[in-house]
C-alpha cells in the first residue's frame, strides 16, 4: 500500500506522451489532438497528403493547425472562377462611356420621370388648344392633328431605340451589382468557415485541457 501512489504517478508519466502519426514522434499528450475530434472532411483531406495515415490515435496540435491551413487555402482555391471583368469606380465607367451612351442614359431617365410625363400632357394640350381654338381657321395643324401625329411617330420611333440602348447598359450595371454581391457572399462564406475552424481548434484545446487535468 506504501508503494501504491507511486505506481499511480508511473503510469500517469507513462501515459503522458503519445506518438503522432505524421512525424512518428513522441510528443506530450497537452501537445496532441486526438485524431477522433478532427473534423471528417479535415481527415480526408490529410489522408490525401498521407494515404499511410490512419484516423486513429493522436497528431500534434501544430501539424492539425497546418494542415488545417492548407485545407482552408484549398476550398478558397477551389471555387469556380469568375468570368466576369473586374469592377471598376462608378468615376472610370462614366468616364469610358461614349457620348451616345451618356446620352441614352440621360435621355432615358428623363424620359422616364414624372417631369417628362407631364411636360408631354401639357405640350399635347397646349397644341391642341391652339389649333382648335386659339387660331381657328389659321390654325397651321387642324383637327384631326396630322402634324402632331407625325411627330409624336417620330418621337416614338427614336425613343424606343434609346430605350433599348439604356436597357443594355442597366443590364451591364445589373451584372456588375451581381459580380460585387457575389464577392461579398464569398468573403462572408471565407471568414465564416475561417471562424468554424477557430471555434473547433478552441473547443479541441478545452477538451484537451479538461481531459489532461489531475485528478482530485
Amino acid at each position: 500500500m506504501l508503494f501504491a501512489p507511486q505506481t499511480r504517478f508511473v503510469m500517469k508519466t507513462q501515459q503522458a506522451f503519445a506518438t503522432c502519426q505524421l512525424t512518428g514522434k513522441k510528443y506530450p499528450l497537452s501537445k496532441l489532438t486526438s485524431v477522433a475530434s478532427v473534423h471528417p472532411h479535415l481527415k480526408a483531406f490529410i489522408q490525401e497528403k498521407h494515404p499511410e495515415w490512419t484516423p486513429e490515435g493522436y497528431i500534434t496540435t501544430k501539424a492539425l493547425n497546418y494542415y488545417r491551413s492548407l485545407y482552408i487555402r484549398s476550398l478558397d482555391h477551389n471555387q469556380p472562377a469568375e468570368t466576369t471583368p473586374p469592377p471598376v469606380s462608378s468615376e472610370e465607367e462614366w468616364a469610358s462611356l461614349t457620348l451616345g451612351q451618356r446620352l441614352a442614359d440621360k435621355i432615358a431617365d428623363f424620359g422616364g420621370s414624372w417631369t417628362f410625363i407631364i411636360l408631354f400632357f401639357s405640350v399635347l394640350v397646349s397644341w391642341m388648344l391652339v389649333n382648335a381654338w386659339l387660331l381657328g381657321s389659321r390654325a397651321f395643324d387642324p383637327f384631326p392633328f396630322i402634324l402632331l401625329n407625325l411627330v409624336l411617330s417620330c418621337l416614338a420611333a427614336v425613343q424606343a431605340p434609346i430605350i433599348m440602348m439604356s436597357q443594355n447598359r442597366q443590364e451591364d450595371k445589373d451584372r456588375l451589382r451581381a459580380y460585387y454581391d457575389y464577392q461579398v457572399n464569398l468573403k462572408a462564406e471565407r471568414e465564416i468557415r475561417e471562424l468554424h475552424e477557430k471555434i473547433d481548434r478552441l473547443l479541441q484545446a478545452h477538451n484537451d485541457t479538461e481531459s489532461h487535468a489531475p485528478d482530485n
